[in-house]
């Protein structure tokens, strides 16, 4: 066993010392030679552009921030709003319907009749049933049906916005059905 212990060891020697003995001199060598050889090509940057400044010569013009100008404007506007307005508006003088009594969220809609070009609705509200057409008028906020399908119904409202002015407003009130 120490013979083979002592033969080992000596192999490991000759292996290593083979190793060590190589032409290191030979690969410095070549290194030196690439490393000398590789020019990398840079392209110079170019100079960079001179600033001029120029001259603010709008000063002569109207400010556009000036307060009159925004007065003008607003002048305006506020004209097409009136004449807007006008266009927009609910019917004051005419007679209001039974339905126009409750709000729009009381209501439910039960069902639809197809008669050949007139089509109905069947809308409930407190328990009583009501038959409505396209043009009748519904809920507080001066509703009118623009159209009836048989799942819904669906209508224009005139309301005021927050500055006062008359818009108008899509509203549907869809088929509720009952569960048994």
């Amino acid at each position: 066993m120490t013979l083979a212990r002592i033969v080992l060891v000596g192999l490991a020697t000759l292996m290593l010392a083979g190793c060590g003995a190589s032409d290191h001199e030979e690969l410095q060598a070549w290194m030196t030679a690439q490393r000398n050889a590789a020019h990398p090509h840079i392209t110079p940057i170019a100079a960079p552009t001179q600033f001029v400044p120029q001259s603010y010569t709008e000063a002569s013009l109207t400010d556009p921030f000036n307060i009159e100008k925004l007065t003008q404007a607003l002048r305006r506007e506020s004209g097409q709003a009136a004449s807007n307005a006008a266009l927009v508006a609910p019917e004051l003088a005419r007679r209001k319907e039974p339905l126009e009594a409750f709000p729009l969220d009381s209501m439910v809609m039960v069902g639809s009749l197809g008669k050949p070009g007139r089509p109905e609705a069947l809308i409930q509200v407190d328990k009583l049933l009501y038959l409505v057409h396209v043009g009748d008028y519904l809920g507080q906020n001066y509703g009118r049906i623009t159209k009836i399908t048989e799942t819904q119904v669906t209508l224009r409202e005139i309301v005021q916005d927050a500055t006062g002015e008359w818009i108008e407003r899509p509203a549907t009130l869809q088929l509720q059905e009952r569960s048994k």
